[in-house]
């Protein structure tokens, strides 16, 4: 698919990886929705970006939100064939501390939000896809999630991101394989260490220090990166059904 030809949905799409995405298929020709529960900030993107945008505020994890969100999206843009999952949180808590035992509503949010949110939306955004005529190369549409390297190094308190997290790795192929007969790929990018408002309340001296644990480039990324792939993902027919890491080459520690 074209970059140009783009015409995506991303939730999370109004701060951090998200936002850079929606600019980055903006930049290149395409039309974004931004779904986020962020309402000041998808409003401002709007404003910004101008009339390729639009935003709906959406809570990933109800059927009813999703589903409307993705009819607006049509309705403003005549269909949809591409899906960006950013959205997520990253809380963290011990399974046992001095403080107790880790909060098993805390573990389910996790959970809903970035594993069962992100398969809410693959599953009612696929359905409308599949609906498209297919392109030159028979392609109907492009499914890209975002996991983490805690998938496969999760550290203390990393519990429930590690578990939500690997589940999006975990789902990646089999997905991958049933949307294949609509000519649907479907991907996954597991970053690293990246510059997102999660680390905006650290000091820059923290920051630095975290940057420095990457082996190259010794430093956290940038959600222009993230973007980056993003569009590669886009363009290249042949990714599907897997996971990339985009991590600098960091192997996380146990703390």
């Amino acid at each position: 698919m074209k970059s140009s030809e783009s015409i995506a949905i991303v939730t999370g799409g109004a701060s951090g990886l998200g936002e850079a995405t929606v600019r980055q298929i903006i930049k290149l020709g395409g039309k974004a929705a931004i779904l986020d529960l962020s309402e000041e900030r998808g409003q401002s993107l709007v404003e910004e970006l101008g009339e390729s945008t639009i935003f709906v505020k959406t809570d990933v994890t109800n059927e009813e939100e999703v589903s409307s969100a993705i009819s607006r999206a049509v309705e403003s843009f005549g269909s949809i064939n591409t899906v960006v999952n950013c959205a997520g949180i990253g809380n963290a808590s011990k399974v046992l501390s001095r403080k107790g035992v880790h909060s098993l509503d805390m573990f389910s949010k996790v959970i809903s939000i970035n594993l069962i949110g992100t398969f809410n939306v693959i599953r009612l955004a696929s359905e409308q896809m599949s609906k498209n005529e297919p392109n030159e190369l028979g392609e109907r549409g492009v499914v890209i999630n975002t996991a983490s390297v805690a998938a496969y190094e999760g550290q203390v308190g990393q519990a429930a991101y590690s578990a939500s997290k690997g589940g999006v790795v975990g789902m990646t192929l089999p997905i991958a394989r049933e949307l294949a007969a609509y000519g649907i790929r479907v991907m996954t990018i597991a970053p690293g260490l990246f510059h997102t408002p999660m680390f905006e309340s650290l000091p820059e001296e923290a920051i630095d220090s975290l940057g420095k644990m990457v082996p190259f480039p010794k430093r956290l990324g940038h959600p222009g990166e993230y973007a980056q792939l993003v569009e590669t993902i886009i363009t290249n027919q042949m990714l599907n059904g897997e996971t990339i890491r985009l991590d600098g080459g960091i192997r996380m520690q146990p703390k």
